[in-house]
């Protein structure tokens, strides 16, 4: 890596994350000002196409991708301020909608996609395998959850690139303003983009289980994406019941239940939208 930081007029790498598919360095550019490098770990394909991701929305509500070789990265630095922390200091209502302003920089782009992206369908393989070995289970959310997804997928919706994963964790205030960073890098219906939302903040179960937060949240995002708040909240419940189907395939029960609590809460107030 040292080669790349030479080449990149950057130095004095310091590690600030490492996580399971990256590790994370904030360097000093000899331009002026800091930068972020991400050397992404054999297993990180989303990473990956997350790079194309970037490089298609070229800053739109998101950080930049400076340059790039092979598996690093050269990023721009979003900074320190996460949206969780205003959310903690704000509100969750304001950070609803710092959170939908976002939504729609990063879906104001137009053209072609780009190459390399996950289409949604394909995201969603293991809430389908899920279903698929629960069909004889009476009241499965599995199997109910696939069939929404199949509803939504055949819904006709034009896709576009996605994020992928945005939450309060993925959101920093940079002096170019909020902005989103790493995206997994998909391929399908906008309204998938805010489902993650409604997943987090992970510790706050009074907020994630709150049905009026719930429906004035699904009323937001279905405001900037032009959509009926069912379809946001219908993709929400598949969303969040993907993540307990891979919390079942890595045999974590617990994690499953407090998964199937919020799609519980999300299912009773799309009863009465």
């Amino acid at each position: 890596m040292r080669a790349l930081l030479t080449a990149w007029g950057a130095r004095d790498p310091r590690l600030v994350a490492d996580t399971e598919t990256s590790r994370v360095y904030r360097v000093r550019l000899q331009t002026g000002g800091m930068a972020i490098v991400k050397d992404l770990k054999p297993i990180a394909d989303a990473e990956t196409r997350g790079a194309a991701y970037l490089t298609w929305q070229d800053g739109r509500g998101c950080v930049r991708l400076l340059a790039s070789h092979g598996h690093t990265m050269l990023l721009e630095d979003a900074g320190n301020r996460l949206l969780l922390d205003h959310l903690d200091r704000h509100g969750d209502a304001t950070a609803t909608g710092v959170m939908a302003e976002v939504v729609a920089e990063l879906h104001a782009g137009t053209g072609a996609p780009p190459d390399g992206l996950l289409p949604l369908d394909e995201h969603l393989a293991s809430l389908f395998a899920a279903a698929d070995a629960d069909r004889d289970r009476p009241g499965s959310p599995f199997v109910a959850a696939a069939d929404l997804a199949r509803q939504l997928l055949d819904a006709g919706h034009a896709p576009r690139p996605l994020h992928g994963d945005l939450h309060h964790g993925n959101v920093f205030h940079s002096p170019r303003g909020w902005l989103a960073i790493d995206p997994k890098g998909l391929f399908g219906d906008p309204a998938f983009d805010v489902a993650n939302v409604f997943y987090n903040p992970l510790d706050r179960d009074d907020l994630r289980l709150d049905p009026a937060r719930i429906g004035a949240m699904a009323r937001a995002f279905a405001d900037v994406l032009d959509r009926d708040s069912a379809d946001v909240l219908g993709w929400a419940i598949v969303d969040i019941s993907l993540s307990a189907a891979w919390a079942t395939e890595d045999g974590r029960p617990d994690h499953v239940a407090s998964d199937l609590r919020i799609v519980a809460a999300l299912r009773s107030v799309l009863g009465t939208t």
